[in-house]
């Protein structure tokens, strides 16, 4: 990466971790779910976050400083969160989670089997929309860590016209962000019942975004 273009990126980073702190420090947040995550967290458990890619919006400046592995698409529409999570003090990891390459997939092993946590996005970076891949539940299964599945709403919705109809809130809105029940996953699944297992998480997380979207009506 030439000069001038690391300077790009790098004012790129500073500039968009400002905006989304006045962004996100204009609007009233409302936590639920957090307790059942703070027990695991206590009691040492590693974890997993689930986060469909219409709904990170918020995730860099919600889980900020607290050295968090995010799996950020390597592609350079990647870039930008990364620049921005790399300030927040995120341990960023350019990867996918639809492909197990190997120096990535033993990034998240060790840092799990560590007892610490990573953030993946399970239709990312280009979906289909909310079509849950493997690569998260693979993870739980061969770490014993815990999928934590988490979302936002607001009160003022704006829905961006992309495949993910990708959420923000406007400034001054009320926003709820909502951690989901952790699921365990058992290590002896494969084939049909991993299948099911897929479909059932992807459920849990859609049902969560609907929760999230009425909380506020």
């Amino acid at each position: 990466m030439s000069f001038f273009r690391k300077l790009r990126w790098n004012l790129i980073g500073i500039l968009g971790k400002l905006a989304l702190w006045i962004w996100a420090k204009s609007a009233r947040i409302k936590i639920i779910g957090e307790e059942r995550y703070k027990e695991l967290r206590d009691s040492g458990k590693a974890v997993v976050f689930l986060v469909w890619h219409g709904r990170i919006f918020i995730v860099p400046y919600f889980f900020r400083k607290r050295g968090i592995m995010p799996l950020i698409s390597p592609s350079q529409d990647g870039e930008i969160p990364a620049q921005i999570m790399s300030r927040w003090g995120y341990r960023n990891i350019r990867g996918s989670s639809s492909h197990a390459v190997i120096r990535v997939w033993n990034r998240m092993k060790n840092e799990l089997k560590k007892g610490g946590e990573v953030i993946i996005v399970p239709d990312g970076p280009r979906g289909p929309d909310r079509e849950m891949k493997l690569g998260g539940i693979k993870l739980a299964q061969e770490t014993g860590a815990v999928l934590v599945p988490f979302t936002f709403s607001t009160s003022r919705k704006k829905f961006l016209k992309s495949w993910d109809k990708f959420l923000i809130f406007y400034p001054f809105s009320k926003v709820v962000a909502v951690y989901g029940s952790p699921m365990n996953v058992d290590p002896a699944l494969k084939d049909d019942g991993l299948e099911k297992e897929r479909q059932k998480i992807e459920r849990v997380l859609t049902e969560l975004d609907e929760k999230a979207d009425r909380f506020y009506g």
